[in-house]
């Protein structure tokens, strides 16, 4: 059976993992819990998560962490009322997209804390690209680079009726941007905070961007990721804390990248008893309906490639709006159609997945049925995270950490539950990435959007002991 990069990635990181269990239970690591002992690698992400703090700092003590590595583990349970109030404070700030002023009040916000860590910040202005901006901060030291992102946005404008935090119960939250991805960002900020607490900040190199459009991404898109790509250069890591799939037990090493494609379709439009014929041909839906249904015959069941025509518009007259994804079509049926228009996505794992399907994408359409035309455009997107040696290692380094605070295993997710992100322009220019390290919940981009507070400490303390190693390596 062949199996794809990502396939075989998986495959060596869940050998890696295995070999990792069970030297944790060859070592006897065991927590104590309700119902007795209980080996730490058979405890499920819902029962770490409900873990108590005696329960976890128990776990925490049986386990190969160094002296620091306790002492941030010790300090984020510390302070996790402060990383909780910190994250209502943002969540109750409303920072749609296009809510330049709001953007603008999170990234003042989270500007504050960082200014706190000792690092330089700088408002990074996004008029060139029609947005609020990023918000970018640097932390000069001798070890190597280190790349956090974030972003300061959410899908939530300020017409939605969904505005504010609002607890559900002891380990749960909703609100606008939650998990998607002020939780994240307010766990990189409280990781930050527990190795500034032990000394450590003050020797690591960091450079954070939080970009202010992430979820509505202005355009041209280059230029409104020119700062994250420069920040990029020299990283040797690069870390996003999006929420994933919203398990605590996985991360992200792989995602598809994803573009827009436009077709439309031209034909000699006339009686419809004549459709078919020399004169008139086939018309322009029916050139539209052969392309598409190309694509389909040629492409679909390809790993990891996906292709969907979301808007289909035919007639004699045909107004299409890109901004909004829709339009007016008018026709009548004696009468053949003279236009078409069909929007959709396209999205893959590698550059080179992407370059095959769109020449043979292009390659369809040049074969026009009689007395009809046309044309196909792509759009800019985002590039895919395509998976890596680097990536995988730094997975495996942060499922070892895990491993050690006694929180559990954490497994790559597969790259079709993946969507895009940002992390995905610094592909190429950071040899070892990772994203999905933030909070985790469920429901995000809808008026459910839940939190998992009880992961808050979690992947603060997972964060925290990572970037603690990787600045000894």
């Amino acid at each position: 059976m062949a199996y794809s990069a990502y396939d075989r990635a998986v495959i060596r990181t869940r050998k890696q993992n295995l070999a990792l269990a069970a030297a944790l239970v060859g070592a006897a690591a065991t927590v104590i819990g309700p119902a007795g002992p209980a080996t730490l690698t058979a405890i499920a992400p819902a029962q770490q998560t409900a873990l108590t703090a005696d329960e976890r700092a128990q776990a925490q003590a049986q386990t190969p962490l160094s002296p620091d590595e306790r002492q941030l583990a010790t300090f984020v349970d510390a302070n996790n009322t402060d990383a909780l109030a910190l994250l209502e404070r943002a969540v109750n700030i409303n920072s749609g997209s296009m809510n330049f002023d709001g953007v603008r009040q999170v990234g003042a916000m989270f500007r504050k804390e960082f200014d706190a860590l000792g690092f330089k910040t700088e408002w990074i202005d996004g008029a060139a690209w029609n947005r609020a901006g990023h918000l970018i901060a640097t932390h000069a030291g001798p070890g190597r680079k280190i790349l956090l992102i974030g972003h300061l946005d959410t899908v939530f404008e300020r017409d939605s009726p969904f505005q504010k935090f609002e607890k559900i119960d002891a380990g749960h939250a909703k609100g606008p941007g939650i998990t998607d991805m002020k939780g994240g960002d307010v766990i990189m900020i409280h990781a930050l905070k527990a190795l500034k607490s032990i000394g450590a900040l003050d020797r690591m190199n960091v450079t954070v961007v939080m970009t202010g459009d992430e979820e509505s991404t202005g355009r041209p898109l280059a230029r409104a990721r020119d700062a994250l790509v420069e920040a990029a250069k020299g990283a040797a890591v690069a870390i996003g804390f999006e929420n994933g799939d919203g398990d605590p037990a996985h991360a992200v090493v792989a995602r598809r990248g994803t573009t827009s494609w436009r077709l439309e379709t031209t034909g000699v439009t006339g009686h419809s008893s004549q459709v078919f014929g020399a004169d008139l041909g086939s018309g322009a839906i029916y050139e539209a309906a052969r392309i598409v249904n190309a694509f389909r015959e040629k492409l679909a069941g390809e790993p990891h490639l996906t292709f969907n025509p979301g808007v289909f518009l035919g007639g004699t007259s045909v107004e299409f709006d890109a901004a909004v994804s829709g339009g007016t079509a008018t026709g009548k049926t004696n009468v053949v159609p003279a236009k078409t228009v069909v929007a959709g996505d396209l999205r893959a794992l590698t550059p080179q997945q992407f370059d095959k399907a769109m020449n043979t994408m292009r390659t369809i359409v040049k074969e026009s049925l009689p007395k009809t035309s046309a044309t196909i455009t792509f759009d800019e997107g985002y590039p895919p995270l395509a998976p890596t040696a680097g990536n995988e290692q730094l997975l495996v380094m942060y499922d070892r950490a895990s491993r050690d605070l006694g929180l559990g295993a954490v497994t790559a997710v597969s790259p079709d539950k993946a969507g895009a992100a940002d992390v995905s322009f610094v592909a190429g220019h950071v040899p070892m990435i990772i994203d999905a390290v933030g909070m985790k919940g469920r429901d995000d981009h809808s008026p459910s959007e839940t939190a998992d507070l009880g992961s808050l400490p979690i992947q603060t303390k997972r964060a925290a002991v990572l970037l603690l190693r990787l600045m000894s390596r």
